[in-house]
């Protein structure tokens, strides 16, 4: 299938790994899909731009729920990464992705790209 059908802004990767579900990973990847479909940012529904994913380890075990943003910006591959996120961070985080905006810099931690802050 062609990726004009379902065309993507990004992708969120909500940590599933054991620390990260101790610390509320599954309620934040539910409210976050409900999110998602209720505001028709899925990339699935009209208009929507993102897909959304249960991961494995992210690599900050003790400062979860974590969650890594995927996308293209630029020409380039942006890529960020968030530590004790709660679900007003992710909302913040799909909606400036959806949008093409910004990320936020609250709580991110990682990998950057050159001429990133």
């Amino acid at each position: 299938m062609s990726a004009k059908f379902f065309p993507t802004n990004g992708h969120l990767l909500v940590c599933q790994n054991g620390t990260c579900q101790r610390l509320g990973s599954p309620l934040l990847f539910q409210a976050l899909w409900k999110y998602l479909e209720r505001e028709n940012l899925a990339y699935y529904k009209k208009g929507g731009t993102l897909r959304l994913t249960q991961s494995g380890c992210l690599g900050a075990c003790g400062y979860g729920p974590t969650l890594c943003v995927y996308r293209q910006r630029g020409g380039q591959l942006e890529e960020a990464w968030y530590g004790a996120v709660d679900f007003p961070l992710a909302a913040q985080i799909a909606q400036a992705v959806h949008s093409e905006a910004d990320l936020p810099t609250e709580r991110k931690y990682g990998p950057t790209l050159p001429n990133s802050d």
